[in-house]
């Protein structure tokens, strides 16, 4: 799944850069434009670059000092 998000996200960004240039020529408002733009390219790195980071050992209830 890791792998597959990526490629999933990048055939949306491209079409919401052809949709924020169709708002560049006032076909659609921009206001709507470039919202949509700039999510699809978050989601677009945030798929590219997440990496499950380690985040440390859960101590046990058990081994508690104290």
């Amino acid at each position: 799944m890791k792998n597959i998000l990526p490629w999933i996200m990048f055939p949306i960004a491209v079409a919401a850069f052809f949709f924020n240039l169709l708002g560049m020529m006032n076909l659609f408002p921009r206001i709507l434009t470039l919202p949509v733009f700039f999510i699809a390219l978050y989601f677009f790195f945030y798929s590219l670059f997440y990496r499950k980071v380690f985040k440390g050992f859960r101590s046990h209830p058990r081994m508690k000092k104290g």
